[in-house]
């Protein structure tokens, strides 16, 4: 998978999982101000249930479809930067990759892979036993 297929999916992912998260976030403000929540004090006791109500409900469910969207598309950039650097001699970025995301730092790691990551599709680098 080339750097820049990984960088669009990476980028696409990331800004649908910011763009759910804002829709999803407002329509509950929405929910919340617009009294659609019977509140007791701190409590939700019970719901009024008006159109108005719902299209924001429909519109929180659409944010979270877009954030799980984000995530999945993430996980496949990630997948995919994986792959490229696994064909390159040195396992460095493949390793620093590999291990940042099982602890649960692959955004940084791969911010810095798309800022500094090598290409395995780039004609100057060869994958491991392909002839130069």
């Amino acid at each position: 998978m080339a750097k820049s297929l990984v960088t669009k999916l990476f980028v696409g992912g990331t800004i649908a999982l910011i763009a759910g998260a804002v829709v999803c976030v407002a329509s509950v403000i929405a929910l919340f101000a617009s009294g659609a929540f019977v509140l007791s004090g701190p409590d939700v006791v019970g719901f009024n249930s008006t159109p108005y109500a719902w299209t924001l409900i429909a519109l929180c469910v659409a944010g979270c479809v877009a954030m799980f969207v984000g995530v999945i598309g993430g996980i496949v950039a990630w997948i995919g930067a994986l792959l490229n650097t696994a064909q390159l001699d040195s396992k460095a970025w493949f390793v620093i990759l590999l291990l940042l995301g099982i602890w649960s730092l692959g955004f940084v790691a791969m911010i810095a892979y798309l800022v500094m990551g090598p290409d395995s599709t780039d004609r100057q680098f060869h994958p491991v036993g392909a002839p130069a």
